[in-house]
């Protein structure tokens, strides 16, 4: 990929918090070829983060994005689970904060033991194990996460942004983890802030802000906003029709 190739695409792909849905991703990735195929112009897909946990293939999302499977040219930004994942395996003090937030999944999908951790033990030795069986591929990856990603008319990033704060002044922990201060904010930001983080039925359009997050590890529905200039559609993945009523979600 390089910057001219990202800077003339005609559009964005941008899809949001997978959560081990491999299933899910592997149609957005064929939706999206069907796509470029029907519209003409170039293309540039962005993933706005949390692709592990809760889920039941955290590996094998890591695993296919970590080669880019689209047609496009690819972006990903990291989420804050990425940074629960990646502080584990630094300090398996952190643990129980993982294992609350659907970390148990994540070991599992990397063929980790998990049943000692469901009664409080064994976080040192799972995150040694972990250390040890994460392919390269993976680690590299996780590492090369962008925060967040400036597309003009747009701006992309996991979570949001910190209101009348300058883009360029951003925090990595509000790109990561806001929630109430910006989802509630009615200020006209300057771009629209493309972001995932907080699950919602559908996609929510508002003047300043387009969240694509729709639970798809809970909701079987992954969606995917294709912006193109001043515009936007869906591509949806579905698998089946749950109402996030009826789960209950721990918004971490």
């Amino acid at each position: 990929m390089t910057a001219d190739s990202v800077a003339s695409a005609h559009r964005i792909y941008a899809i949001g918090d997978i959560h081990g849905r491999l299933d899910l991703l592997e149609q957005i990735i064929e939706l999206i070829r069907l796509d470029m195929d029907e519209h003409s112009g170039t293309g540039l897909t962005v993933t706005l983060g949390d692709y592990v946990d809760r889920g039941p293939e955290s590996r094998g999302v890591v695993e296919r994005l970590s080669s880019n499977p689209f047609v496009t040219p690819y972006i990903a930004l990291k989420g804050n689970h990425e940074v629960l994942f990646e502080t584990f395996v630094a300090d398996p003090n952190t643990g129980p904060q993982w294992r609350s937030l659907g970390g148990l999944e994540t070991l599992h999908s990397y063929g980790i033991p998990v049943a000692p951790l469901l009664v409080g033990r064994g976080y040192d030795a799972a995150a040694e194990q972990l250390r040890t069986v994460l392919p390269p591929v993976h680690s590299k990856f996780l590492a090369s996460l962008k925060l967040s990603f400036d597309a003009g008319h747009y701006f992309l990033c996991h979570a949001g942004i910190r209101p009348n704060v300058s883009f360029e002044r951003q925090s990595a922990q509000d790109l990561l983890w806001i929630r109430e201060d910006f989802l509630n904010s009615q200020v006209n930001f300057g771009k629209i802030v493309v972001h995932g983080h907080t699950p919602n039925e559908e996609p929510e359009v508002l003047p300043n802000r387009i969240n694509v997050d729709t639970g798809a590890f809970a909701t079987g529905r992954l969606t995917c906003v294709v912006l193109e200039a001043e515009s936007h559609r869906f591509l949806y993945a579905n698998q089946r029709s749950t109402s996030l009523r009826d789960v209950q979600i721990n918004q971490v």
